[in-house]
């Protein structure tokens, strides 16, 4: 099946031009610097030319053009810049298409004011894939949208330093995906340095310098999709400022800090356009969750006497039922009203807390239930909850397709499950 992408949607557009609009006045025009490496011998060294991004404008014409830009798309302008550097952000709300705007501003950028050099900065390898999926599928379309313009996309791999030398020196379109976590760890201090990123190394092969080094001279613009994932610490922004972009440019529907807003579609705009048609939550909750006696240990502690443990139960406060943790030791009886005041916990009467770390528990004098550390019981567990849930998905996935077909309404139905993390899926190597 082959994809089609529409690139005439006026909203995107108005996105790609908030940006391009930024360097109004600058001239296609790039600056050189030396690269060199060792040959594939090892035996000499051979020189290279790298080809860096050039700003020729000043602080005043960015300022002026930013302030037009956001005139224009009905932004309270910005009064002065933050002094050394220039950060943009633009606001899309989720499924608007994102990741395509901001590759094709990539393209206009380089069509306008020649600049070739990008780097786009990721919050996991979810996205770095899903970044990674696009560019690949939209390289028909680009190219015959750009007269066939050249370039190169790749994802940074720590092991392969000609990927970064090669970024250095060419003079098409360089693209490279990285993730924040493989340049985040760096350390001035010699003796600290193997615990570094590779990227911030020597490395032999680039005659000695850092692959971070070569990346800096080139004076990328810098992509960070979703920073408020990326860049929110301050290791996350020194290591964004060690790729010394000539500007950075920040895509997010929920931006958490706020830098120099030059284009915002949100979730109003985006449902008064018509580009988000409809969104279905479906939640489960537990019938009659807090009429079977739920427990969880917490913790044990036997550095005083007598030796006592954390327990969260369901308890009545006011009449209301509020589950909290409380201390208890040997004899306790944890219907009492100090503690649950419910009827339902009159068997449970605390016989041994067991302290040996790894194997702690609580058992009770009139039942043989046994509880062990952050293990719930009287719970429904996890697997049944996602099992119910998936069932459920699918049980309204397909009544909507057979709705949509009985009134013959051309509308793709997608459900979607959500992950807590990639490793629950697929597994990787650790990216240094």
């Amino acid at each position: 099946m082959k994809l089609q992408f529409d690139s005439t949607l006026a909203y995107q557009r108005d996105a790609v031009e908030a940006v391009t609009g930024l360097f109004i006045g600058q001239t296609p025009v790039n600056s050189n610097f030396t690269v060199t490496t060792l040959n594939s011998q090892k035996e000499f060294f051979e020189s290279g030319t790298g080809v860096a991004n050039r700003l020729e404008l000043d602080e005043d014409d960015i300022l002026h053009n930013l302030q037009q830009v956001q005139l224009r798309n009905g932004i309270a302008p910005t009064a002065a810049l933050k002094k050394g550097s220039y950060d943009f952000d633009i606001e899309m709300e989720t499924g608007t298409g994102k990741t395509y705007v901001y590759l094709r501003t990539i393209f206009e950028l380089n069509s306008k004011y020649g600049f070739t050099k990008f780097i786009i900065v990721v919050p996991s390898i979810a996205v770095k894939e899903g970044t990674n999926k696009t560019l690949e599928i939209t390289q028909e379309h680009f190219k015959t949208l750009y007269n066939n313009a050249v370039y190169d996309y790749f994802v940074y791999d720590s092991q392969k330093p000609e990927q970064v030398r090669s970024f250095a020196v060419s003079d098409a379109i360089q693209i490279m995906v990285i993730n924040i976590d493989a340049f985040r760890k760096s350390f001035e201090d010699p003796d600290m340095q193997s615990k570094s990123n590779i990227i911030h190394r020597e490395n032999d092969k680039l005659n000695g310098s850092k692959p971070i080094e070569l990346i800096a001279a080139a004076n990328p613009i810098v992509i960070i999709d979703e920073p408020q994932s990326v860049d929110t610490t301050p290791k996350s922004k020194q290591a964004i400022r060690t790729l010394h972009p000539l500007c950075t440019l920040r895509y997010s529907a929920t931006h958490v800090e706020r830098h120099n807003l030059v284009y915002k579609l949100d979730a109003v705009d985006a449902y008064r356009l018509n580009l988000v048609k409809q969104i279905e939550v479906d939640s489960f909750q537990t019938e009659d969750a807090h009429n079977t006696a739920y427990l969880k240990l917490v913790s044990v502690d036997n550095r005083k006497s007598p030796i006592t443990a954390r327990i969260e139960l369901d308890a009545d406060v006011k009449g209301t039922t509020t589950r909290r943790v409380v201390t208890v030791r040997q004899g306790d009886d944890l219907s009492e009203k100090k503690l649950s005041n419910r009827a339902l916990y009159e068997n449970y009467i605390v016989n041994d807390i067991y302290c040996e770390k790894g194997n702690e528990y609580v058992d009770f004098t009139q039942n043989d239930v046994i509880l062990y550390m952050n293990k719930p019981v009287g719970e429904i567990d996890d697997v049944s909850i996602k099992d119910q849930q998936i069932r459920k998905t699918i049980e309204e996935h397909l009544e909507k397709e057979l709705r949509f077909k009985q009134y013959k309404l051309d509308v793709k139905v997608l459900s979607l499950f959500f992950l807590d993390k990639v490793a629950n899926y697929r597994e990787y190597k650790q990216n240094d």
